[in-house]
């Protein structure tokens, strides 16, 4: 039986630029999902496109930081927006950002997913891999305690091993935050798929190809590997650093050359 490899598209909602892309590979079966910001003003109109594609794994990617907040001023945005990653962390530790509200502002995201899809997301992870802190994990077991339908998959803790060059310091962060994430949640009753892969030079874009290929040829059944596809119009500059290099991870994944590596990895997309 093949290797199964979740191929997953991040930041679905951002801007319909990147939407666009990432529904193109989608139609052509070159993803197995992606995961939907959900706190922008566009998303009942991009929620209705991605519903009328007719993906079968949407997810949630959860988002704490720089964007505006669907739940209002609060300890973590007390200005309207959320915070960047670093003062995340450090008023999280330190309760000046009080947990309740983050709750609140994840909470408020999980409910504009459920009113577009009628239903839960089939997996979730997050933006800036906030979903590995402690007051989400505490979020994440409340919130499986109080639906009824089955529970989603997790993104899990990334593995160095699976990038073709040695971890720089960001996958040593992600480690770092991940740490126990996989064991608790398993534990609480989440499936959780991984190890996670994907980690590279997003400046630059140039080792693209070459991680999704070690990827695919060393991941383990049920491994996930993000991605960051999309093309890119005023409303992603104006969100987001990260631009041009999601046009060459759409150019690479929509080629012929993406095909023939998944085809002689000996993986199948899940």
């Amino acid at each position: 039986m093949s290797r199964r490899v979740w191929l997953v598209a991040d930041d679905y909602g951002i801007s319909p630029a990147v939407d666009d892309g990432i529904l193109e590979l989608l139609d052509a079966g070159r993803l197995s999902g992606t995961a939907c910001m959900t706190l922008f003003p566009e998303w009942p109109v991009e929620a209705k496109r991605l519903r009328a594609s007719r993906v079968e794994r949407a997810g949630i990617h959860l988002t704490l930081t720089d964007q505006l907040a669907c739940s209002g001023l609060s300890s973590l945005a007390p200005k309207g927006k959320l915070p960047s990653i670093s003062r995340l962390l450090a008023g999280s530790a330190t309760g000046t950002i009080r947990a309740a509200d983050i709750e609140a502002e994840l909470a408020a995201q999980m409910s504009r997913f459920t009113d577009a899809f009628d239903h839960s997301p089939a997996y979730i992870d997050g933006h800036q891999h906030v979903h590995f802190l402690p007051p989400v994990r505490r979020w994440l077991k409340g919130w499986a305690k109080a639906i009824r339908s089955p529970l989603p998959w997790l993104r899990g803790a990334p593995e160095s091993s699976y990038s073709p060059k040695s971890p720089g310091m960001k996958i040593v962060t992600v480690r770092a935050l991940a740490r126990g994430f996989d064991s608790t949640m398993r534990a609480a009753g989440f499936p959780v798929n991984g190890p996670l892969a994907g980690f590279y030079d997003w400046v630059s874009g140039l080792d693209f190809a070459q991680t999704v290929e070690h990827a695919l040829r060393t991941l383990p059944d049920a491994g996930v590997l993000m991605c960051h596809p999309g093309r890119v119009d005023k409303v992603l500059a104006n969100r987001d650093h990260f631009t041009d290099t999601r046009a060459v991870e759409l150019a690479y994944l929509g080629s012929s050359d993406f095909s023939d590596a998944l085809a002689s990895s000996g993986a199948v997309l899940a």
